[in-house]
C-alpha cells in the first residue's frame, strides 16, 4: 500500500511567518523602523510578532540616544580642537597672535600675491628701555604695559592687518598688501599711538619703540621677510635720530659682522686678547691716589682696539659676560697683589671692578670672589664691586643673598651710574651699599649752571645723610673738581686727573708717590669704531656695564 498523504499544517502556509523572517532580516541589517502587523488570531505567531515589534522599538530608542551622545561628544571635541588651535596661534598674555600665527598669515599673503601686483609688508617693533620697567617695577607692571601696547597696536595697525607678539617686548604687524608709503604711514600711526602715556596706578610709563620695515619682493620666502624686517629694526634701535627704518641690504653686513664678532669674543679670553687698564680714583683735596677702577679692552688681532661699548652688550646678549667678568675680577686682584710692594702699610688702596647684573644672579658668585681673594692674598676690604642701580632695585632672592653675603665677606659695594636710572634716595638706606658713584651727566654743566650745581650739592648731601660716601665720575675740568671739593665731596675720577692707564704706569705713580692731575700725561686710547655701534671714543666710564 502506498504511504498515506501527510496531514495539512495551516501554520506553515501562514503569511505572517514570512513577515517575521523578513522583519528579523531588516532589523539585522540596521532598519529599526521595522513593524510587523498582528492578526486577529492572537495566537503564538502574534505573540512572537509583538515581541519583535517591542524589541525593534527599544533598539530604535537606544540607537537614537547613542546618536545624540555621539553628536554631543563630537561637537565638544570639535570645539576643544578649535580652542586648542586658537591657543596655539595666540599670545596668552596680550591676546594678539603669536609667531606661528604671523608666519601662517605671512605665508598666505605671499601665496596670494598676484603676478606683478603688490605684496605684503612686515613691521617689526621693539620697545626701547622696556627692560628698565621690568627691572625697576617688577614683571607684573611690565605685563600690564605689554597688554596696553598690544591694544594700541591693534587699533593703529588697521582692520586688514595682523598683529603678533613674538616674545618679550617684540611685536610685529603684517600688512597683507602694502606700498612703501602705506607701510610708512602705518609705522607712523603706531609710533604716535605708542608714545602716549600709560598710567598704571601710581606709575607713569612713556613707551618708546623702534620699527623696522621690509616690503616683500616677489618669490621671497616668509623666513627671509621676517629676517630682513628684524634686521631693519635693529638698525633703527642703533639710530637715535631715526626710529623707523626700511631694510637695506647693507644692514645684513652689520648683522653678519655682529655674529662673527660674537664667535671671536668666545675665544678672546683664552687667546689673551683682553686687557685691563686702570683709571685712578683720586682724593679731591690732595690729589692722592686712592685706588683704581679696572676697565676692560679687547685687542682684536685684525680689528685693533675695541672699546667695551662695542662688545660688552654683545657679551651680555650671548651669555659671555659672566666668564669675561670673572676674568676681569681675577686679573684685577692679581695686579693689585703685584702693586702691594709699592704701597705703604697705611695706604688703603682699593681696586674697583664692575659687576654685571647676570653675574649677581650666579649662585656661586660669592664662592668665586672668596676664592679669588684667598688665592691672590688680597683682603676683602681692598675690593669694591660696582653694580648699576637697576640691578640693586630689581634684585630678587638670589641677588639679595649675593649682596648681603659679599658685604658680610668685607667686600665694598658701590652703586654705579647713580642718576641715570630710576634714582630714589629712599632706597639707599635699605641697600647693603657703602659708596655711591654719581654719573657724569649730573656734573657736566655745573661750571655754567648754578641751578645744576645746587642740585648736585643736594644729591651729595642726601647721599651723605644716608650714611654713604659719594664718588663723582667724569670730572674733566679743574673748575668741576674745585666745585665738588668745595661742596665737601672727597673722591672723584675723570680725564682731568687721568685717562685709564696701563698697569705699568699705575705702578710708576705708586712708586714715585705722585699726585694727580699733575702726574697724568697720557695719550688717548685709539679705538675701533664698529658698524652700528656708534663712536667708540675713550671714556672714563667705559667699563663693564650691567
Amino acid at each position: 500500500m502506498p504511504d498515506p498523504a501527510p496531514e495539512p499544517h495551516p501554520e506553515l502556509d501562514d503569511d505572517r511567518l514570512s513577515q517575521v523572517v523578513e522583519g528579523i532580516i531588516r532589523m539585522a541589517s540596521g532598519d529599526l523602523s521595522t513593524y510587523i502587523p498582528t492578526s486577529k488570531a492572537r495566537d503564538q505567531v502574534d505573540a512572537v510578532i509583538t515581541g519583535i515589534n517591542l524589541l525593534a522599538g527599544e533598539l530604535s530608542e537606544v540607537y537614537a540616544d547613542f546618536e545624540d551622545r555621539v553628536e554631543t561628544r563630537t561637537q565638544a571635541l570639535r570645539e576643544a580642537h578649535e580652542q586648542m588651535q586658537h591657543m596655539a596661534m595666540t599670545d596668552p598674555l596680550t591676546g594678539v597672535g603669536n609667531r606661528s600665527s604671523l608666519r601662517q598669515a605671512l605665508d598666505n599673503a605671499v601665496q596670494a600675491r598676484p603676478e606683478g601686483g603688490l605684496g605684503p609688508a612686515v613691521l617689526m617693533i621693539d620697545l626701547d628701555g622696556f627692560k628698565d620697567i621690568n627691572d625697576s617695577f617688577g614683571h607684573h607692571a611690565g605685563d600690564l604695559v605689554l597688554m596696553k601696547i598690544a591694544t594700541r597696536l591693534v587699533g593703529a595697525a588697521g582692520a586688514e592687518s595682523a598683529v603678533a607678539r613674538l616674545g618679550g617686548d617684540e611685536f610685529a604687524v603684517l600688512l597683507p598688501v602694502s606700498t612703501a608709503q602705506q607701510s610708512r604711514n602705518a609705522a607712523t600711526r603706531i609710533m604716535e599711538a605708542l608714545k602716549l602715556r600709560i598710567q598704571l596706578d601710581d606709575l607713569d610709563v612713556w613707551p618708546r619703540a623702534s620699527i623696522g620695515i621690509h616690503l616683500a619682493v616677489p618669490d621671497e620666502a616668509g623666513s627671509d621677510i621676517l629676517l630682513r624686517a628684524d634686521t631693519a629694526m635693529y638698525a633703527a634701535k642703533d639710530d637715535v635720530h631715526q626710529r623707523i627704518k626700511f631694510f637695506e641690504p647693507v644692514m645684513l653686513y652689520s648683522r653678519q659682522l655682529r655674529r662673527d664678532l660674537a664667535g671671536e669674543l668666545r675665544h678672546a679670553v683664552t687667546r689673551g686678547e683682553l686687557q685691563l687698564v686702570y683709571q685712578p680714583v683720586v682724593e679731591l683735596e690732595t690729589g692722592k691716589l686712592q685706588g683704581v677702577e679696572a676697565l676692560v679692552r679687547w685687542h682684536h688681532p685684525t680689528r685693533g682696539l675695541i672699546m667695551p661699548d662695542s662688545f660688552i652688550p654683545l657679551a651680555e646678549d650671548t651669555g659671555l659676560i659672566v666668564g669675561i667678568g670673572r676674568w676681569v675680577l681675577r686679573t684685577a686682584l692679581e695686579q693689585l697683589a703685584g702693586w702691594c710692594a709699592l704701597l705703604r702699610p697705611e695706604d688703603q688702596f682699593q681696586v674697583r671692578v664692575n659687576l654685571a647684573a647676570s653675574e649677581l644672579q650666579s649662585m656661586d658668585l660669592v664662592d668665586y670672589v672668596r676664592r679669588a681673594l684667598r688665592e691672590t692674598g688680597m683682603p676683602a676690604s681692598s675690593l669694591i664691586l660696582e653694580i648699576t642701580e637697576s640691578a640693586f632695585i630689581a634684585g630678587g632672592e638670589v641677588e639679595t643673598y649675593s649682596l648681603k653675603s659679599l658685604q658680610a665677606l668685607g667686600v665694598g659695594l658701590e652703586i654705579d651710574d647713580f642718576g641715570t636710572g630710576y634714582s630714589s634716595i629712599s632706597y639707599l638706606r635699605r641697600l647693603p651699599v657703602d659708596t655711591v658713584k654719581v654719573d657724569r651727566s649730573l656734573i657736566e654743566d655745573i661750571d655754567d649752571d648754578d641751578g645744576q650745581l645746587q642740585f648736585v650739592a643736594a644729591v651729595h648731601n642726601l647721599i651723605r645723610a644716608a650714611g654713604m660716601e659719594a664718588v663723582f665720575e667724569g670730572i674733566e675740568t679743574a673748575a668741576q673738581a674745585k666745585q665738588l671739593h668745595k661742596m665737601g665731596c672727597c673722591s672723584g675720577q675723570g680725564y682731568y686727573f687721568s685717562r685709564p692707564l696701563p698697569a705699568e704706569q699705575v705702578a710708576t705713580l705708586l712708586r714715585e708717590g705722585r699726585t694727580l692731575p699733575e702726574a697724568a700725561v697720557v695719550l688717548p686710547e685709539a679705538a675701533v669704531v664698529l658698524p652700528d655701534s656708534g663712536a667708540a671714543l675713550p671714556d672714563s666710564g667705559a667699563a663693564l656695564p650691567s
